[in-house]
């Protein structure tokens, strides 16, 4: 049996994302610059596609903008807001960012803190892995350009308060310009409301291959009226805030996906959630010494991160593929690192026990019966384990 438990990772193309591919890398294949019938086709796919992100984020469609990937989008949310602030006249910015955010957000940050473009406030999470909005009111500075908190975690699946937060800024800012809100809703578009009016952000991120879409393509929504300055030029695409030819097929994938979104039931949120608790209840009744990361009533419905007592995350990862079961010890994005998880050391785990943790994540293809043979192989996986390892 093969099982996929690594869906905050990456997901399988949807059938309607990958018809969509096809047609725009086949017979509508034209550059949607141009002004011929070919191009003109192009441009179709492009703008449909965008008008099914609008409806799904409730704004207009000058605010939605294509990007290469979720990682560009969140590094044009954060740089083109603090590059637009010195174009206004604040010569050291000040930005705010909470201790668990996605390494696009947290590297271009440190970037630019280290070269000493900006100054940072990093937030530091209680132990369920939530900001208190207490420290929010406590960061906020005149200075303050920029707060990006994500909407749910990554590795731990947490879910921020993010409307609560955008109150505390908006009534902080009144009529002017700065802070910017930002959220990375990357993990949080499968199952919570990206409403942008409900929210009440400013700007936000989201990606086509967690979604069940394509990679190599992202989503960036900027509210009418933020300045966010392009970071990249030669071209005028997208408004000229991202320049380049626009990847058609990824970008019709990703409509597609999002329209798969809207359409979903709220049935299968529920299925993932009910399968996704058995998997805990059940790892944490039969497995000793083994702990659930973040907080387990406000997480996504498809996250479990454990921490095994006396084992390496990694070598419990590669015991499981023998099985045919694919996890994760963290983000996809760091798994070459050899650092504990950033998110897990936020939350007061020691080194040895971000080490020893694991995240499975599930989707909406999981089912009962690779949730039971997970359960019926991990514990005996870990009993191995813990026989060899000189870790206790």
């Amino acid at each position: 049996m093969k099982v996929y438990l690594d869906c905050a990772a990456t997901t399988p193309v949807a059938k309607d994302a990958a018809k969509a591919m096809l047609r725009y890398s086949g017979r509508d294949f034209g550059n949607a610059s141009s002004l011929h019938w070919f191009g003109q086709q192009a441009r179709e796919g492009v703008e449909a596609a965008r008008q099914k992100a609008a409806e799904f984020l409730n704004c207009s469609l000058t605010e939605v903008f294509f990007t290469g990937s979720a990682t560009e989008a969140d590094n044009l949310a954060v740089s083109g807001v603090i590059n637009t602030a010195k174009k206004n006249g604040i010569v050291k910015p000040h930005v705010i960012i909470s201790a668990i955010e996605h390494p696009a957000v947290l590297e271009p940050v440190k970037h630019l803190e280290k070269s000493g473009e900006i100054e940072a406030t990093y937030l530091a999470v209680g132990k369920d892995g939530i900001v208190k909005t207490e420290s929010i009111e406590k960061a906020i500075r005149p200075d303050t350009v920029l707060i990006s908190i994500m909407y749910a975690n990554n590795e731990i699946g947490t879910v921020q308060p993010v409307a609560e937060i955008a109150r505390i800024i908006r009534d902080f800012r009144g009529l002017k310009q700065y802070p910017v809100f930002h959220t990375d809703a990357v993990q949080a578009a499968n199952y919570l409301d990206c409403d942008t009016q409900k929210l009440g952000v400013d700007s936000l991120t989201l990606s086509g291959h967690k979604i069940y879409g394509p990679k190599g393509v992202g989503v960036l929504y900027v509210k009418k009226g933020v300045g966010v300055e392009p970071v990249m030029f030669g071209g005028h695409q997208e408004q000229s805030l991202r320049p380049g030819t626009e990847n058609v097929a990824a970008i019709a994938g990703m409509g597609a996906a999002i329209a798969g979104l809207k359409a979903q039931s709220p049935k299968i949120k529920n299925d993932v959630e009910k399968l996704r608790n058995k998997l805990i209840d059940g790892i944490l009744k039969n497995i000793p010494k083994t702990y659930l990361n973040g907080s387990r009533e406000h997480r996504l419905p498809n996250n479990a991160n454990i921490s095994f007592q006396g084992v390496e995350g990694e070598s419990i990862l590669m015991a499981l593929d023998q099985k045919g079961i694919a996890v994760s010890t963290g983000s996809a994005c760091a798994s070459g690192s050899l650092e504990p998880s950033h998110v897990l050391m936020a939350l007061g785990l020691s080194h040895q026990q971000a080490h020893g943790s694991v995240r499975f994540t599930l989707g909406k293809h999981t089912t009962k019966e690779e949730i039971n043979y997970v359960l019926k192989v991990l514990p005996e996986v870990i009993k191995k384990l813990r026989a060899i390892s000189p870790l206790k």
